[in-house]
């Protein structure tokens, strides 16, 4: 080489070394231009270097092969180097020039082996720095993690965006039943589509990190917070491209609006506020979805009716209504539903003022068991009175399942007022854990036994429908009005083809079936079409106070409405 080449080279080589070993990070479009002209000068038209995480995926030639310089010539290879590092990972260096080339002299050869060396050095760091990168900031599944939400919070708080931001924690609801029904590995997939679909809604100004498990926080801008609201109260998620399968999933989640004048000291202010939230939102059962600004009334709700509950229980405040359920072949008044009203200062409190709440602690099972002993009284009395005596379901909360007794309780208030068993039904909803699902067995199994009859509560609410109907013994299935079709629905529409093998199905099985939410002509000629017996609905009538529902046992006929 001439003193010329020779004094370029050096100084290539050292603005190369200056850019490589920036701390801060390289772009590698700045080193480009500087191996071109290294590579130009010791006539290769072409230079490469190849990543394998180990040697199995080299041999199988599955890496990372990136093109430092190519001058489009036709070339040949005329030397590599090849280095194993110490994690076994495998990073090799060619460098190409055309075949009637003049060949590299000695000392051109050993500067080529020193540029490519450098070169593996910092494709080398370059990867190790994205594998710590990538186990630092992803879990095991690939998915964006904690840690990565605390950097991109510390980010905004640096830009000043924050007060732009709006922080939102939420749980896939029963996805332990989602990979009951589907498989796991299906489950992951619907899992991971879930996530991506709440990618793109937040977008490149927004991030979805997993937290865990089925729990997932993110960040994102607050003109796409309404769009994501709905996404997560509800939505289809693909999981079989190729045979269309979809499963709906739905999220409890807690949203908290960063505001304009939050003081930003530490990443648990932010994080405390959204999971508060988020844990209201899966126990309350009012919303799937709660803002931590409204948690202070809810908590002064809940604080206030703990502490009006047990008197309004003393004083005999929550009445038992009934709403009848009817023979649509007969009109007979066949059954009722027991429901609860609580008259309060001479006004009625809607049970949704008062049930989600009361359903947060153990208060709910108290209620229960107080009206299973005012239903257990009014048969006895219709009893003795010679009245007509139909069976009255009876609902029990999903709070019940952490009861080791609750089998003995509900016979000993039953026996109590010497009510035979047959009069009795107790409705159950599905559970949504392992634990809950063997208990419910167990006590579903026990009433049996002691002739009390038991019923599932809206069906097809669930992703656990079909396991409960298979695996636990119920007498009666109460369909869900969402399976009920509309006026407006033919006989091709999905409700009605659902509706129709679902009533086939229970009726196969053995169980009594009965369709509630039924509230027009139309519907009723659907049950009668689909041979389904038993309706409930405010076109018979709607849930009344004990002295009209008497009235009705004293001979009411409904073949009226029919």
């Amino acid at each position: 080489m001439s003193e010329k080449d020779n004094m370029r080279y050096y100084a290539l080589l050292e603005n190369l070394l200056r850019v490589i070993m920036n701390i801060e990070g390289t772009d590698p479009e700045n080193v480009k231009p500087i191996i071109k002209e290294l590579c130009q000068l010791f006539r290769i038209e072409k230079g490469e270097t190849s990543f394998y995480r180990n040697i199995g995926l080299e041999r199988a030639g599955k890496g990372e092969c990136t093109v430092g310089y190519d001058s489009g010539e036709k070339c040949v290879e005329v030397k590599t180097i090849r280095r194993i590092t110490k994690v076994k990972a495998v990073v090799t260096c060619t460098v190409y020039m055309k075949p009637d080339a003049e060949p590299l002299t000695d000392e051109e050869e050993c500067k080529v082996d020193m540029l490519m060396t450098t070169l593996l050095s910092y494709v080398s760091r370059r990867r190790l720095e994205g594998a710590v990168e990538t186990l630092f900031y992803h879990d095991d599944s690939g998915y964006l993690n904690l840690p990565y939400f605390h950097r991109a919070l510390d980010e905004a708080a640096e830009k000043g965006t924050l007060k732009d931001l709006v922080a939102v924690h939420y749980n896939l609801r029963h996805f332990n039943l989602v990979n009951q029904e589907i498989g796991r590995p299906a489950g992951d997939i619907v899992m991971r589509n879930h996530f991506d679909g709440a990618s793109r809604i937040v977008g490149s100004k927004g991030t979805v990190c997993r937290l865990g498990g089925d729990n997932f926080i993110l960040l994102c801008e607050k003109e796409h917070i309404d769009e994501l609201r709905k996404y997560l109260e509800s939505t289809p998620v693909m999981y079989d491209i190729v045979q269309n399968k979809r499963v709906i999933v739905a999220a409890s989640a807690g949203i908290y609006y960063i505001p304009e004048d939050f003081v930003y000291l530490n990443n648990g202010q932010i994080m405390d506020k959204v999971v508060t939230a988020s844990l209201a939102a899966r126990r309350s059962g009012v919303s799937s979805v709660v803002f931590e600004t409204s948690l202070f009334e809810m908590k002064t709700m809940a604080n206030k009716l703990q502490k009006l509950f047990p008197d309004a229980l003393k004083n005999e405040e929550f009445a038992v209504f009934y709403q009848p359920k009817v023979n649509i072949v007969t009109g007979e008044l066949t059954g009722a539903e027991a429901l609860c009203r609580w008259f309060r200062n001479g006004k009625i409190v809607p049970p949704k003022d008062f049930i989600p709440y009361l359903e947060q602690t153990d208060d709910i099972c108290r209620l229960d068991f107080y009206m299973l002993e005012h239903v257990c009284r009014h048969i006895r009395r219709w009893i003795d009175t010679g009245r007509k005596v139909v069976r009255v379901s009876v609902n029990l909360s999903r709070k019940h399942m952490m009861d080791v007794d609750l089998l003995k309780n509900i016979i000993e208030i039953v026996d109590k007022y010497d009510v035979p068993h047959q009069y009795i039904e107790i409705e159950l909803t599905e559970t949504t854990t392992d634990v809950e699902f063997r208990d419910l067995k167990r006590v579903v199994g026990g009433l049996q036994q002691a002739g009390v009859c038991t019923s599932v509560d809206d069906f097809g609410m669930g992703y656990s429908s079909l396991n409960l109907i298979r695996e636990i013994p119920w007498n009666v299935l109460k369909v869900d009005r969402s399976f009920l079709p509309v006026d407006e629905d033919d006989h091709t529409s999905t409700r009605s083809i659902m509706f129709k093998y679902v009533v086939a199905m229970a009726k196969e099985l053995g169980l009594e079936c009965i369709a509630e939410g039924v509230e027009t002509k139309a519907q009723v000629e659907v049950l009668r079409e689909n041979q389904c017996e038993f309706a409930q609905g405010y076109f018979f009538d709607k849930p009344l106070p004990l002295d009209e529902f008497e009235k009705r046992l004293g001979g009411n006929n409904y073949l009226s409405n029919l």
